[in-house]
């Protein structure tokens, strides 16, 4: 532990990937080389590439690799973006029909500098990958769309199969974790995902940022008021020391336990354990739809 209480650099040894061969790996790497494409496994560096990568599968990460805003617990880097280019819609649908997926997972950086959030480009990727691979099922991750006019509703249009925002944490850290973002707002696109368009709707969670056990009993509680049915929660990890700290390593018991509290709020598919993130086997928890 460093001498300002936070935990810095020893990893439990529950948090340790393991390795994995490396012909699919470099076969996926290769594609996504081949069409100029962004996946959120890369640019967020998440630990589970080699794991989803070697199954032959990868989370898109649409309308570049830069980010208009600062999240501190993210590793998307932060700057001006390039234009969206209107391209890339046929190249992602290209490259998940080269991977053969059944289950397709678009997520992008958010794009405050654009009048629609980027709401056409998802519901154009959508499109693509619909017209390429009619039988998929495809699940979107969006940012909060902020002001942007109609954006939800532009998206539904294309008739994800589920749409997927992220919460991250409990309002108390909102401020220093995902400043420029808004608690309720986030609740409200989820909200309204469901009620208006009936979508099938998805959030996630990091711990281990110093939030409570009732603070996230309070968030599973909100999830179910604003109509969410799928949950992802998993252990916050400090991408460097310029990020946020870790506050806390949570052990896989107390994962579990987290389900079991969410599940009792509530939300029926829980995918509950350290190394999970939003995308992570996004198949298997939408196996039930």
């Amino acid at each position: 532990m460093s001498t300002d209480g936070h935990i810095r650099d020893r990893k439990p040894p529950w948090l340790k990937v393991r390795g994995f061969g490396t012909g699919r790996f470099n076969a996926v790497n290769a594609l996504l080389q081949t069409y100029g494409l962004n996946t959120v496994c890369q640019a967020a560096n998440c630990p589970n590439r080699g794991e989803c990568f070697s199954r032959g599968t990868a989370t898109f990460l649409i309308m570049g690799p830069t980010c208009t805003r600062n999240c501190r617990f993210c590793d998307v880097r932060s700057g001006r973006p390039a234009p969206v280019d209107p391209e890339e819609p046929e190249r992602v649908a290209q490259a998940a029909a080269r991977l053969r997926l059944r289950y397709v997972v678009i997520t992008s950086v958010t794009r405050d500098d654009l009048s629609d959030g980027g709401a056409g480009q998802f519901a154009a990727t959508v499109e693509a990958v619909r017209r390429v691979l009619p039988d998929s099922r495809i699940e979107i991750l969006t940012p909060d769309f902020k002001d942007a006019a109609d954006a939800l509703g532009i998206v539904m249009a294309a008739r994800p199969t589920v749409f997927n925002h992220n919460v991250e944490t409990v309002p108390r850290l909102y401020s220093d974790v995902r400043p420029g973002a808004d608690y309720l707002r986030s609740l409200r696109l989820l909200r309204d995902a469901r009620e208006k368009y009936g979508a099938n709707t998805k959030s996630g969670l990091m711990v281990g940022l110093g939030e409570t056990t009732s603070e996230l009993e309070n968030v599973f509680a909100n999830l179910v008021e604003h109509g969410v049915t799928m949950l992802t929660i998993g252990q916050y990890l400090a991408p460097s020391r310029e990020h946020l700290p870790v506050e806390r390593y949570v052990p896989p018991d107390e994962f579990d336990s987290l389900a079991d509290l969410a599940r009792s709020a509530g939300i029926n598919n829980v995918f509950s354990a350290p190394l999970v993130r939003s995308s992570y086997l996004a198949d298997r928890l939408a196996s039930g739809l």
